[in-house]
């Protein structure tokens, strides 16, 4: 069982620093190693919050609702967003809150020999036609203050719910993390791209996207890239903050790089400013930006 209070602070750190990578290491291994959110046992995440605690616990300040099967099960202001790992955080919010459902404790999970949270089955019953639906992807946490944060909440999981809104815009892929932002700078810096050696883009201006934690990111128009290059790649991947990413490879003297290149058809309303432009990954390529050339940054893409 953690120590009392471990939460209290809103943020909960292992005072042994190996110890504490350890943690991160462990979850995130949890998480990341499929891809499918049916694929890990909520009976461990449980076990684990239990035992360490999470990362941080943060007051989301909004209404947020959750849709499944066409009901309403959440509609809630009191809902907290917790990081279970440091990559990003989920939704929690009151038990009292779950509604238009029935919930059953499916696995009781235990800490120092008490049952201090449980896997729940929720029901949604039939109603005008539609017909009852159960999931359980959910875990609770018993009304315990040795728990502190944690004390009283649910967690429902965010891929098995048909819809999550954030007021009344839907929330996409997973929770934004409200310490991340995201600035979108034109600039009249010439941008040149080398691969393997071989110049295959050339810009006389950029869009320069910056995100906590990541690498600057320099967006350069279509027309900027030597299209004998480029190759279309079936890759698409998500992102809460941008959209969906559309991928090519790129060609240079008979070796094909996978996957380099990226852009956002229909980009988030805070991203708008990238729409069609292409951009390349600053880990794999040569980037010149005014005459100067970057050093590759070193990151989890490279």
């Amino acid at each position: 069982m953690p120590r009392p209070g471990a939460f209290g602070s809103n943020t909960y750190t292992s005072s042994c620093p190996v110890l504490a990578q350890a943690q991160r290491q462990h979850l995130l291994v949890l998480f990341y190693r499929t891809n499918t959110h049916a694929s890990f046992s909520l009976a461990d995440l449980a076990s684990y919050l239990l035992t360490n605690g999470p990362r941080k616990v943060y007051s989301a300040s909004r209404r947020v609702r959750v849709i499944h099967n066409r009901t309403i099960i959440v509609d809630t202001t009191k809902a907290m967003h917790v990081w279970e790992h440091d990559a990003y955080p989920q939704f929690y919010f009151p038990l009292s809150e779950l509604k238009n459902c029935s919930k059953r404790d499916t696995q009781l999970v235990r800490s120092d020999g008490v049952a201090r949270a449980a896997v729940v089955e929720v029901t949604i019953p039939s109603r005008n036609g539609i017909k009852e639906t159960k999931t359980d992807r959910v875990i609770r946490f018993t009304d315990d203050k040795s728990l502190g944060a944690l004390s009283g909440l649910v967690r429902l999981e965010f891929g098995a719910m048909d819809q999550w809104l954030e007021e009344d815009v839907p929330v996409y892929v997973h929770p934004k993390d409200p310490f991340k932002r995201i600035d979108i700078l034109p600039s009249s810096r010439p941008v040149e791209v080398r691969v393997a050696g071989k110049t295959v883009a050339k810009a006389t201006s950029s869009v320069h996207l910056h995100e906590t934690g990541l690498p600057t990111r320099y967006y350069i128009s279509a027309g900027a890239v030597d299209p004998t290059v480029l190759r279309k790649s079936s890759l698409i991947t998500k992102c809460p903050y941008k959209g969906d990413a559309e991928y090519y490879d790129v060609v240079v003297d008979g070796k094909q790089h996978h996957d380099l290149v990226w852009y956002y058809r229909l980009p988030t309303h805070e991203s708008a400013g990238i729409a069609g432009l292409l951009c390349f990954y600053n880990e794999k390529v040569d980037i010149l930006v005014d005459g100067q050339l970057l050093e590759r940054p070193q990151t989890h893409f490279g």
